[in-house]
């Protein structure tokens, strides 16, 4: 993948395919591979020219430890966005979303779509809880046993669709137990983001065409939610997928690449 000296910082990114740019926006804690696997190869497929890169705090891309602000992962996007000569569709999940939103607020010359998958514009107490007691974790250097780090993240991230086939459920289970419990100092500081200020008001000044994306199951960030925020959106469109956790793009893929495609193509 290739890196790029942009808004101050080093960042990782890869570009495949050919037509209008894509640029594909991760959560927290994820590398922008995760998209590799589904969404890359239907929009590629769709006739679009696809980005996806490794936000600031993970590595490759500068980590960034010291401490970042959301108008950060902004203008990295921004940057990036400038730097293969946008303007570019947008989409985003969770994390993601939120940076496609205030993207889309701060420089709409540079978003001709955006699509917001398992956002919100508010905390959630839930939320809220659960993302102090992942900080807490790791403050306190609490590393979880892998099995039970594994299960908890499938409990809260997959629906109980893929928690009743048992082969699904080993499988993923197989994947969260590798990955571990354990955060780099770059997506510690990622973590400190989860806590912000309604936006809910200040969504009703975006002009972009957006579609939210809710995922049914989502336990993380219900589509309540999101609901709201497309409310907030002027002429947002509102999709819900069922049987969906909050990685409800890698449990259904088929449902959410057809809609980002029929969206981003119409």
């Amino acid at each position: 993948m290739p890196v790029a000296e942009l808004n101050g910082i080093t960042l990782n990114y890869d570009v495949q395919g050919a037509g209008h740019l894509v640029v594909l926006i991760m959560g927290t804690g994820s590398p922008g591979r995760v998209w590799h696997p589904h969404q890359v190869p239907a929009l590629v497929a769709a006739g679009f020219r696809v980005a996806t890169f490794d936000n600031r705090g993970i590595p490759p891309t500068d980590e960034c430890a010291s401490g970042m602000k959301i108008e950060d992962l902004v203008n990295d996007t921004a940057a990036l966005i400038e730097h293969l000569g946008g303007p570019a569709h947008v989409v985003g999940t969770s994390m993601g979303a939120r940076v496609a939103q205030e993207l889309a607020l701060a420089r709409p010359d540079l978003v001709t779509k955006a699509v917001l998958l398992a956002t919100a514009a508010r905390n959630d107490p839930l939320q809220l809880a659960l993302s102090q007691g992942e900080r807490a974790l790791h403050d306190e250097r609490v590393v979880l046993p892998g099995r039970y780090h594994a299960a908890m993240t499938a409990i809260l991230n997959l629906s109980p669709a893929t928690l009743r086939d048992p082969v699904a459920v080993r499988d993923w289970l197989d994947v969260f137990e590798f990955t571990g419990s354990a955060v780099g100092a770059g997506v510690r500081a990622q973590m400190d983001l989860d806590e912000f200020d309604s936006r809910l008001d200040a969504l009703r000044d975006v002009r972009v065409p957006c579609l939210v994306v809710g995922f049914a199951d989502d336990r993380v960030l219900p589509p309540h939610l999101a609901k709201e925020v497309a409310e907030a959106i002027p002429d947002a469109r509102y999709a819900e997928v069922r049987d969906a956790g909050h990685f409800g793009f890698l449990e259904q893929p088929a449902k959410v690449n057809h809609l980002l495609t029929t969206f981003l193509t119409s």
